[in-house]
């Protein structure tokens, strides 16, 4: 049986891609129910192009998730759907009150900060930026395409 630092140095960069495709569906679940309805949410708006949400908003969550889930662009994808989270959550829930349980905030902080972490760790294993990285890149770092 491997011994615990085996198995953490082998599973570290897929476990992280597994993370980064269910973050990027669950963020693209956002932009489809607000640029496609569905899932149908009761208190849907209508999709309008040239409005901050859900317009620019929607499209942010739908084409980033997508191209986070697929692992493409992550880090500059990544850095802007943080900014995102922060600006979402100082626009929508700072305003209702200071704790973000309270305000509703929470999804969003959690969100830019994972955000933040796939800035900084890449795409991980299973990415394809791993695919469109140069050979000498994923020989020296495979974690951190």
């Amino acid at each position: 049986m491997p011994d615990f630092a085996t198995l953490r140095v082998t599973w570290e960069p897929r476990i992280l891609s597994v993370l980064r495709i269910v973050v990027g569906v669950l963020y693209m679940e956002h932009g489809l129910a607000k640029i496609l309805d569905f899932p149908h949410q009761p208190n849907h708006t209508p999709y309008a192009v040239f409005t901050l949400n859900p317009g620019l908003q929607g499209l942010l969550e739908l084409v980033g998730g997508l191209l986070l889930a697929l692992g493409l662009f992550t880090r500059t994808v990544a850095f802007i759907l943080a900014g995102n989270m922060a600006v979402a959550y100082f626009m929508a829930h700072a305003p209702r009150g200071f704790f973000p349980l309270l305000n509703g905030g929470e999804l969003a902080i959690v969100y830019c900060f994972v955000f933040l972490y796939f800035w900084l760790a890449g795409g991980g294993e299973w990415s394809l930026d791993r695919l469109r990285a140069p050979a000498s890149a994923s020989a020296v770092s495979p974690s951190r395409a």
